[in-house]
Formats: C-alpha cells, sequence, structure tokens
C-alpha cells in the first residue's frame, strides 16, 4: 500500500484526516505531523508517496514548506482558506481541497493521487521515454542524455551519441516530470543535467562532457542534492 504522511497543526484536523485516509484503503499513514519542521525531517528519513498538507500553520506555512522540498511527494493540500487555491496550484500540487472535504470529494482526490504516482512508478521503471523531433517520435535512452536547455515552449536534448542536440516542441516543465528525478537534476531555471554525465563542478558552473552549463543562485543546495550531500 501507498505511503502517505499527513500534516495539520490541529489536532482535531489530524484525527479527521487520517480517518478519511483510512476510509479510502488507498493509502497507509506512515507520519502524523504537526508542525512543518517535524514533516520535513520525516520526509528526509521516509520513504513518502503522498503529502497531505495544511497551509495556515504557525512558522513556515505549507506553501513555504512545498516550494523548499526538491523531488519531494506530491501533494494535496487541505486548508480552509480558499485564497491560497491560485499559489498551491502554482506548486503543480494533485489537488487543493477545502475544510470540511466531503469523503467523496476527498475520495476523488486520492484517486488522481494514485494515478498520478502509478504513471510516476511505470515511467521509472523504463530506462527511456520517447520524444516528438520533426513529426517523428525519437526513442531517447535516459543514459545517453548528458543536459537538457529549455527554450520557451522548446527544449534541446544535448545527447552523448551525437553532436547535434534534439529539438522538441515540449515544455520544459512537462519534459522534466518524464525524467527519473534521482538522475536529472534542474540546476537553473533553463538547464537540467544528467548527474551521470558530470564531470566536475564549480562555483557557477557545471562541466559536462560536451559542455560548461551555469548554475543558479542556490548552488550549495543543489550541489548537497547531486552529490548526497543533503
Amino acid at each position: 500500500m501507498m505511503r502517505c504522511l499527513i500534516l495539520d497543526d490541529e489536532p482535531l484536523s489530524l484525527e479527521v484526516l487520517e480517518d478519511n485516509i483510512k476510509r479510502t484503503g488507498l493509502f497507509e499513514v506512515a507520519e502524523r505531523c504537526s508542525a512543518p519542521a517535524q514533516a520535513m525531517l520525516a520526509l528526509q528519513h521516509e520513504q513518502i508517496d503522498l503529502l497531505f498538507c495544511d497551509i495556515q500553520m504557525p512558522g513556515i506555512n505549507g506553501l513555504q514548506l512545498v516550494r523548499s522540498l526538491k523531488n519531494g511527494p506530491p501533494v494535496i493540500f487541505i486548508t480552509a482558506y480558499q485564497e491560497f487555491a491560485l499559489q498551491g496550484y502554482e506548486l503543480d500540487v494533485i489537488d487543493y481541497l477545502l475544510k470540511p472535504v466531503e469523503i467523496e470529494r476527498f475520495l476523488q482526490a486520492c484517486q488522481k493521487a494514485v494515478r498520478h504516482i502509478e504513471r510516476g512508478q511505470r515511467r521509472h521503471q523504463r530506462d527511456y521515454f520517447f520524444l516528438h523531433v520533426d513529426y517523428t517520435l525519437v526513442k531517447v535512452p535516459f543514459n545517453d542524455i548528458i543536459y537538457i536547455e529549455g527554450l520557451k515552449d522548446y527544449v534541446k536534448v544535448y545527447l552523448d551519441s551525437q553532436s547535434k542536440p534534439l529539438l522538441s516542441r515540449i515544455t520544459f516543465k512537462a519534459l522534466e516530470e518524464q525524467l527519473p528525478g534521482e538522475r536529472f537534476f534542474r540546476v537553473h531555471k533553463s538547464y537540467i543535467v544528467n548527474i551521470d554525465q558530470v564531470q566536475s563542478i564549480r562555483k557557477g558552473r557545471i562541466k559536462t562532457v560536451q559542455a560548461e552549463i551555469p548554475c543558479s543562485d542556490n548552488y550549495k543546495e543543489i550541489v548537497g542534492q547531486m552529490t548526497g550531500r543533503c
């Protein structure tokens, strides 16, 4: 059964949420947290498939928590405040539920999350994906990718097997979702790099077998993720 973490600073809300999750039969509550710091620690040490998250909490709120997570689990926000909905969906969450949540609506959100997670699991079992290039579907092995450059509605995929990159009309975000997060890291707003193709890292620059690409301002955080130090 898939494992979830629930986060809410109100004890009664935690009880209701856990009861609703049990009624769906889709998830096991692996962790229940009453503070964002507690949830962040649990996410570092537990295998969590889905995060149910409140928004208005003391200190770090739910929006700030989710923004801070790199390669974190899918998220369902559950809150009493409708005004945060746009910000929530901008974080590409699975769903945004308003308290009190009817069980039918809650089940719908959970089923959507299961479909999302299962798609990701199937994708990560493969070692390739298909990319539209010049009206043709091209099979691209993950281990052949050096880095990817985003250009508005297009991407350039640089491969180890050829000198000319593949150009495809797809958004950077849509392509990023097809890549296994443990191997590919977004190091800049316009660049994703395959960690297996990195030769060296120097502040502000990442050297691959073909080129040097820029690294964003949160350099230390990105390097920590890539090298397994955070």
